[in-house]
């Protein structure tokens, strides 16, 4: 299991930005991936977006245009820019790693966008 520790968020207004990080501890196990999930009460756990060991990125629809996720391979960290907040974003936003046959997550960063 990668310990994942994640920071960042908090309370902002709408239309305001919020940058998300997601720290993971040194490992031996390699890992395929790392994403960004969300969830309120209520709902299932969604994928806000996600980035391969290998670049590729994606997004869910209601982020495109908003959200950037990226990396720093140096710092073994991830990272969600978020602009253009909405108040449906509100979201404890939890980070994803991918090590088969495992997934690791972290604790969830609370995200509250209201005015």
């Amino acid at each position: 299991q990668v310990q994942l520790v994640e920071s960042g968020g908090g309370l902002v207004q709408p239309g305001g930005s919020l940058r998300l990080s997601c720290a993971a501890s040194r490992s031996f196990f390699t890992i395929y991936a790392m994403g960004w999930y969300r969830q309120t009460s209520g709902k299932l756990r969604e994928l806000v977006a996600s980035i391969s060991s290998g670049g590729s990125t994606n997004y869910a629809d209601s982020v495109k245009g908003r959200f950037t996720i990226s990396r720093d391979s140096a710092k073994n960290t991830v990272y969600l820019q978020m602009n253009s907040l909405k108040p449906e974003d509100t979201a404890v936003y939890y980070c994803n790693a991918q090590t088969t046959p495992f997934a690791s997550w972290g604790q969830g960063t609370q995200v509250t966008v209201s005015s």
